[in-house]
């Protein structure tokens, strides 16, 4: 059975589009021109292209320069698309014709007909124009950078706060975690105790600091180049028209929005969506180290570190009984190799405009819509199933630091750096600790002070070695 059509026109002459569809012609030579990845746009970039559609109906309403009624039907139709209604609508790949003017009309004949309904008209008569009407004062080459912008802005909070969660779990076991006293590691090696909540705590800083990265990042996203029309001159637009936008924009959507300061800059350089996609890309290597961090403490359990335990979540292999896996670690680490796999590609992009335009917004578009989506989705399931969950295994975190040789610096105001490596070689030989050697040591009288020309007691040595915990808040320990 053959779909119904409706045929329209467009300045290269007729199109087939199906009958129900609320696109038109341009979208159409679209589909069929970009059948690349069966992807389509993210909420955020649909969500938008629509808001600054429904603020350009008003502004041009109260201009003088567009009907009332037809300005009221392309707000109404924007504020549906805006609320998710007519997603399915939007159809065109993301690997499409530079600049996103094929996104563009897709909203713009999207609007168009939905307003044409709301008038008593039928699809496809256009009664309000798409691009007389509803593109009215615009251009793509403004429309889709502040569309970017906003799109990134609309989902910062939410991104924001599923750091904020993260780190807040984080800091949790931190405080749970902080009388467990075990070997610290440096080059993968022993090395001074740490207790394993100054570990974690460390993870929910730099969890935090990498928030605060993203935030100041996202500062210059609010700066709009709306109203630059083409080429950053403004041609076709109102000379208030900027000014107007960006107080409706702010009205509309609740942000803190911004006049730019030259148009020319702000629509030929994608410099701003360069530097919050970096600052992604500094979380992702973040995450990727802590889930490893992760993964290597949970190792084992017989064969590995063992000093934490994530919650068993299913089976880990379909040869091995009983073998369970850190999935969540491993899941947070493939996510974020996809996340600065798209900041690399926003970088060539941004890199690759041209005079007046950069026509790989498209790509720019997609990419930094996918890291904020991959990044929200894996940072909230990995901190409700892996982080909140979470135990410490205190015996044996205990039990490695107790086997660890470097415990012997904290004898080095008593011996110094030369009789501790010694003491270090020793244990590791005979297949001792330090303390039993030292301990033997100061009891033959073969342990000399560093300084003071004395041998060091039994009792000095077994009071240095008896308090780790004090090892692990700094100072000097004598």
């Amino acid at each position: 059975m053959i779909d119904p059509i409706r045929i329209e026109n467009d300045s290269l002459g007729k199109v087939h589009v199906p009958a129900k569809a609320l696109y038109g012609a341009q979208t159409r030579r679209a589909v069929e021109n970009f059948p690349v990845s069966g992807l389509k746009p993210w909420r955020a970039f649909i969500w938008g292209i629509a808001v600054i559609k429904r603020a350009a109906a008003e502004v041009n309403c109260e201009l003088g320069l567009l009907d009332a009624e037809k300005a009221e039907a392309i707000q109404r139709a924007a504020q549906e698309i805006m609320g998710g209604k007519w997603d399915d609508q939007f159809v065109v790949d993301p690997f499409q014709a530079g600049a996103g003017t094929s996104h563009n009309m897709n909203a713009n004949e999207v609007i168009a007909n939905r307003a044409t309904q709301l008038l008593g008209g039928k699809l496809g008569e256009y009664r309000v124009h798409p691009n007389d009407h509803v593109n009215m004062a615009q251009s793509t080459n403004d429309t889709i950078p502040t569309a970017i912008r906003l799109g990134c802005l609309w989902r910062l909070d939410e991104l924001l706060a599923a750091l904020a969660n993260l780190s807040v779990a984080l800091q949790g076991k931190a405080v749970e975690f902080d009388d467990i006293v075990k070997s610290g590691r440096t080059h993968l090696q022993d090395a001074v105790p740490i207790r394993l909540g100054q570990e974690f705590g460390a993870y929910a800083k730099a969890v935090e600091r990498d928030a605060e990265r993203i935030r100041r990042a996202a500062e210059g996203l609010r700066r709009l180049g709306i109203g630059g029309t083409a080429v950053g001159s403004g041609l076709n637009a109102a000379p208030e028209y900027h000014a107007r936008m960006v107080r409706k924009l702010s009205e509309l959507t609740g942000l803190a929005l911004y006049e730019s300061d030259n148009l020319f800059e702000t629509m030929q350089s994608m410099a701003d969506a360069a530097d919050f996609s970096a600052s992604l890309r500094t979380l992702a290597l973040t995450l990727i180290r802590i889930a490893n961090d992760l993964r290597l403490l949970a190792s084992g359990p017989m064969t590995g570190l063992d000093e934490i335990s994530l919650p068993p979540l299913q089976p880990g292999s379909s040869i091995m009984p009983g073998k369970v896996n850190p999935v969540m670690a491993e899941m947070l680490d493939m996510a974020m190799f996809h996340v600065i796999g798209c900041d690399t590609t926003v970088a060539l992009a941004a890199q690759a405009g041209q005079l007046e335009l950069n026509v790989m917004m498209p790509v720019i578009a997609h990419n930094l819509f996918e890291m904020m989506q991959v990044i929200i989705g894996a940072v909230n399931v990995f901190t409700e199933r892996a982080v909140l969950g979470m135990t410490a295994n205190r015996e044996k975190a205990e039990g490695w630091l107790a086997k660890n040789p470097i415990i012997v610096t904290v004898l080095n105001p008593l011996i110094g750096y030369a009789q501790g490596a010694a003491l270090v070689k020793e244990a590791l030989k005979r297949d001792l600790t330090v303390r039993e050697v030292a301990v033997e040591k100061a009891r033959a009288g073969s342990l000399k002070h560093r300084e003071q020309d004395r041998l060091v007691t039994v009792e000095e040595v077994e009071s240095a070695l008896n308090d780790l915990r004090r090892l692990t808040e700094g100072g000097i320990h004598a």
